[in-house]
C-alpha cells in the first residue's frame, strides 16, 4: 500500500500544479480578452478624437501624409497614431497576463516595448509639429522676401525649411534613442561642411561673385536694375 501510495505521488503533485495554474490561465484568458476590446476602443476613441481636433489637417500641411503615401502606405498619420494606441493596450494586456502567469522573462521583454511606445508615440507628434512649424516659417520668410525686394526668397525659404526639418529629425530620433550622439555629430559635421563650403566661395576669389548675389538678392531702391 505505500508503495503505491509512494507511485501516486507524483500525480498528486502534478494535479496540484494543474490545480493552481488553471485560475491563473483563466485570470491570465480574461485579461487579454478584456485587453484587446479595451484596446480596439482605444484605437477608435483616439481616431476620432484626433480628427476631431483636425489634426488629420495638420499633418497633411506638414507634408507627413504625402510622404506616408509617397512610401506606399495607405494609412495616415492619424491612423498611425491610432494604431499605436491600440498594441499599447494590447502589449499592456500582455504584460498584465504573463505577469499573473509567473513567466518573467516574457514580461520584462513586453514590458521594454510597452516603454517604448509611448516614445514613438511623441517623436511623432514632435514631427508633425516640427514640420508644420517649419513649412510655417519657410512660407513666412519666402513671403517677407518678396515683400521686400529680396530675390531668390523661394530657395531662402526652403532653406529655412529644411534646416527647422532636420533639427526636429535630430529631436525626434533622439526622443527614441535611436542614433543619439553619432547623428548629432554627423548632422554638426554636414552644417559645418556646408559652411566651410560657403566660406571658401566668398572668400576664394568669389568677392565679385558674392557682391552681385548680394545686390541681386536686396537692391537698396527695392527695384530691379532697368537694362
Amino acid at each position: 500500500m505505500e508503495s503505491f501510495d509512494l507511485l501516486l505521488e507524483p500525480l498528486r503533485a502534478l494535479l496540484v500544479q494543474v490545480g493552481q495554474f488553471l485560475p491563473r490561465l483563466a485570470l491570465a484568458a480574461l485579461v487579454l480578452i478584456g485587453g484587446w476590446l479595451l484596446a480596439k476602443v482605444a484605437r477608435l476613441a483616439t481616431l476620432k478624437g484626433l480628427r476631431a481636433v483636425n489634426f488629420h489637417v495638420l499633418t497633411e500641411r506638414a507634408g507627413m501624409d504625402g510622404f506616408l503615401r509617397q512610401g506606399g502606405v495607405d494609412a495616415d498619420t492619424t491612423a498611425i497614431f491610432a494604431a499605436l494606441v491600440y498594441w499599447l493596450v494590447v502589449l499592456a494586456a500582455l504584460v498584465i497576463g504573463f505577469n499573473s502567469l509567473g513567466l518573467t522573462y516574457i514580461t520584462d521583454l513586453l514590458r521594454e516595448v510597452v516603454l517604448f511606445v509611448p516614445r514613438v508615440i511623441v517623436a511623432l507628434l514632435i514631427l508633425a509639429f516640427g514640420a508644420y512649424f517649419a513649412r510655417f516659417v519657410g512660407g513666412t520668410l519666402a513671403t517677407y522676401c518678396r515683400s521686400i525686394g529680396i530675390q531668390d526668397g523661394e530657395l531662402l525659404g526652403r532653406l529655412a525649411q529644411y534646416a527647422i526639418i532636420g533639427f526636429v529629425v535630430l529631436i525626434a530620433l533622439d526622443q527614441v534613442h535611436i542614433g543619439g550622439e553619432i547623428v548629432r555629430l554627423s548632422f554638426l559635421i554636414v552644417l559645418a561642411g556646408v559652411v566651410f563650403a560657403l566660406a571658401l566661395a566668398f572668400g576664394l576669389g568669389g568677392q565679385r561673385w558674392a557682391a552681385e548675389l548680394l545686390e541681386r538678392w536686396w537692391r537698396r531702391d527695392g527695384r530691379k536694375d532697368e537694362p
